[in-house]
């Protein structure tokens, strides 16, 4: 019998452990080569696992299980022939399986009631110290409320609600669900949480504001988005304005474009920005590379590549590793003003928000404008005042004048028509 062991590869540099988030096959199913077979989270990304060789498969860890990069996670007997009807009959479960879920679901509904077939004990009907002031305070005797306590016991919030009168005259009742749901949290989760609370207690962070307006980059996608796109193949998007427009600021204050190992700071004379993107899995934060020498519809088709990769889970460790400076737009959800958390171990973030229309002063007169408010945290250790408010100032200026600044003076040219 011809038996593959499949080990844990590596998903790349510094990685030594990864956690089975979810087996995409049972025991003793038969696998194709290359049929993702599991789901492996490591601290940086979500990766596939795909078989190596067909066969039927045996499982040699458990959903959850932290593994160590080359350890045995299954194994493949190759010399097993293929069952006839297999792929109907992995199916077919879970056709069945949707609708059984359903029903427990339904009956389980009225289960708060079980609390009252708990068996008698001291504790039942006693107000807890909390609840009994409050019954006291108001006047409501213990008798005449319901404990969801502890063998029965009255709590603060039994006594809370048996206080409130409704509006029929009789103590409001919890009617609702009150279940609770405990879920462990993937290692990408764990290591993200790690990360942001290093960075509260390791880097002085700060936040500086300043608002753009949108006038100019409305106009121009207005007007040129019809063409742009038949052209590059891809939308004219305000990300790759922003881009362009924190890479120029980039080179006007390098220090925003630095990091700090020890006693050391580091200067980058590239821009490798990160952009945060929502996937399944969370945010994750891809590069572009030498930002600084891409145009306008380069920056756009990687965003999209790199995007769609995320969402799909097929981004991989080196397409979100390094990165001297971060963009996040929290406006795609509605966020009006925030403080963004620097992406270890870079320096700095713009935070991006919504767009208002909003009256402004211009010229002496009251005129409303697509207004957004930007935000840039930054690490006070190596970036200090003057160029932190410099940068988001001349971000500022190109978002507010992007054909004069961004574009040199020819709209079309700069966006390469």
């Amino acid at each position: 019998m011809s038996v593959l062991e499949m080990k844990v590869p590596s998903p790349g540099e510094s990685i030594t452990e990864v956690e089975i988030a979810t087996w995409l096959v049972k025991d003793g199913d038969y696998v194709e080569k290359d049929q993702p077979i599991a789901e492996v989270d490591s601290d940086k990304a979500t990766l596939e696992l795909p078989a190596e060789q067909s066969g039927i498969i045996t499982l040699k860890a458990e959903e959850g299980d932290v593994v160590q990069v080359g350890q045995v996670v299954c194994l493949i007997d190759m010399d097993a022939a293929k069952p006839e009807g297999a792929a109907p009959a992995a199916e077919a479960p879970k056709q069945e399986e949707a609708p059984k879920a359903a029903e427990p679901a339904k009956q389980e509904a009225p289960k708060p009631a079980a609390p009252v077939a708990a068996p008698q004990t001291y504790a039942t009907g006693a107000p807890s110290p909390a609840a009994k002031k409050i019954l006291d305070e108001k006047g409501v005797d213990a008798g005449q409320v319901s404990g969801t306590g502890r063998d029965g016991r009255i709590t603060k919030t039994d006594a809370e609600l048996a206080a409130v009168p409704a509006l029929g005259g009789s103590p409001l009742t919890a009617t609702g669900s009150r279940s609770t749901t405990t879920t462990k949290l993937s290692v990408l989760r764990r290591k993200i949480a790690q990360r942001l609370v290093s960075v509260k207690n390791e880097t002085a962070m700060l936040t500086t504001f300043n608002e753009v307006d949108m006038s100019e980059i409305f106009r121009l996608r207005k007007q040129y988005k019809e063409e742009f796109a038949q052209k590059h193949g891809v939308g004219l998007g305000f990300m790759s304005f922003f881009t362009k427009a924190v890479t120029r600021a980039l080179q006007m204050y390098p220090d925003v474009n630095a990091s700090i190992d020890g006693d050391f700071k580091i200067n980058y004379d590239f821009c490798d920005i990160s952009i945060a993107v929502s996937g399944p899995k969370g945010l994750m934060v891809p590069v572009l590379r030498n930002a600084e020498n891409m145009s306008f519809s380069a920056v756009e088709a990687n965003i999209k590549d790199l995007a769609t990769k995320v969402r799909d889970g097929k981004i991989t460790v080196d397409e979100m590793t390094g990165g001297t400076f971060t963009i996040t737009n929290g406006g795609t959800f509605g966020s009006m003003m925030s403080t963004p958390i620097i992406n270890p171990p870079q320096s700095a973030i713009l935070g991006m928000h919504n767009i208002i229309q909003r009256p402004v002063a211009v010229d002496g007169q009251v005129v409303i404008r697509p207004m957004m408010y930007v935000a840039m945290s930054y690490d006070h250790r190596i970036i200090d005042g003057k160029e932190s408010v410099g940068f988001l100032v001349a971000v500022k200026e190109g978002i507010d004048n992007p054909v004069e600044i961004l574009l040199g003076g020819d709209e079309r040219k700069g966006l390469g028509l």
